[in-house]
């Protein structure tokens, strides 16, 4: 049986080891093969490992009927998974990368969202996981770098999640593909090698829907997602090394449905808001944080509010540096709200 916990703090004791995030991402969908014979696993190179090596060995474990390739169709892809989970099964699709989701978010958007509800629950698709690798990586340009959260968040019927590392990686894609509604998960690709955690060895999950505060402060709440998380650790550590400020840093880990809460909690206490993510401003996730916060928060509220994000450009190649919101523009953005209120 899996351990459904409320946060981190509470995983099983189960002994741990180290994990990268695409090991993690493995073994998570390993246990759920193992655990679900109804489970299958499909996408574009998905057989011979995946791109990212995702998939490694998964076809060898659980043959070629359970772990096999797909046509280059993304809008194929989703409507398989839609097919074959409307039916009862287990459909764990993966779109190669984020940025080629839109040729499928026909399938997505008006039959995987509304399935349930169009139907007045008499049938469902809730048995549908669409991982995608998303976000910066360095060189990725135009086409291998972007990060659709805000898209997706606007299509009610989906939950959308977007892991840190790889311990919740592990726990979250393992409620995910148990979920009972269809699920659009994401993973920061830049951090496939490079975040490396202790994880437990065990089959867990981490709730949907939860936010997790990752850092206690008392002077300014700051709210991310996905790789961004690490960005934002780093500008909190500056802020309080340089200049004595307190940060609380927030995981919201799910985007869809999110939890404002938890966000609201902690901006009553420190009366100020920073909201940052890759992707471009207009009209982020950062936008809804903020809203929802000026109807929760106001009179609580002692600086305005800031999102500090992507610009309104198509994601730059040779000037990637100047377009990611990093730890230096966050830091600037810390100051300001905090000298603001005082």
């Amino acid at each position: 049986m899996s351990a459904s916990v409320s946060g981190m703090e509470n995983l099983p004791q189960n002994a741990e080891v180290q994990m990268n995030l695409f090991t993690a991402v493995n073994d998570a969908m390993s246990i759920a093969m193992k655990t679900d014979d109804s489970a299958i696993l499909f996408g574009e190179d998905v057989a011979f490992g995946g791109v990212f090596r995702c998939s490694q060995n998964m076809k060898e474990k659980f043959g070629p009927e359970r772990v096999f390739n797909t046509p280059l169709s993304e809008n194929g892809i989703a409507g398989f998974a839609i097919g074959y989970a409307s039916m009862g099964g287990t459909a764990i699709g993966e779109i190669q990368f984020a940025d080629y989701i839109f040729p499928a978010f026909d399938q997505i958007v008006n039959e995987m969202a509304k399935y349930r509800y169009r139907s007045g629950n008499q049938w469902n698709c809730g048995g549908v996981t669409l991982r995608a690798p998303c976000g910066a990586v360095g060189h990725g340009g135009h086409y291998h770098s972007q990060s659709p959260e805000s898209y997706l968040a606007h299509t009610p019927g989906l939950v959308v999640v977007m892991p840190r590392g790889p311990k919740a990686a592990k726990g979250l894609l393992l409620s995910a593909i148990r979920s009972p509604d269809p699920v659009v998960f994401l993973e920061p690709k830049g951090l496939y090698r490079v975040a490396v955690e202790d994880v437990p060895e065990g089959d867990y999950e981490l709730p949907l829907g939860k936010a997790e505060v990752i850092r206690h402060g008392s002077d300014v709440t700051i709210v991310g997602w996905g790789g961004h998380l690490s960005v934002l650790s780093k500008a909190c550590d500056l802020a309080k090394e340089e200049y004595g400020i307190d940060a609380e840093l927030i995981d919201l880990q799910t985007i869809l449905p999110w939890d404002a809460d938890t966000v609201e909690e902690s901006v009553k206490k420190t009366g100020k808001l920073i909201v940052s993510h890759e992707a471009p401003i207009t009209c982020g996730f950062g936008a809804e944080v903020v809203a929802k916060m000026q109807e929760r928060c106001f009179l609580s509220l002692e600086a305005p509010m800031q999102r500090i994000c992507g610009y309104d450009t198509p994601f730059p190649l040779v000037f990637e540096k100047y377009y990611i919101p990093d730890e230096l523009k966050n830091l600037e953005a810390i100051r300001y709200v905090c000298d603001y209120a005082h």
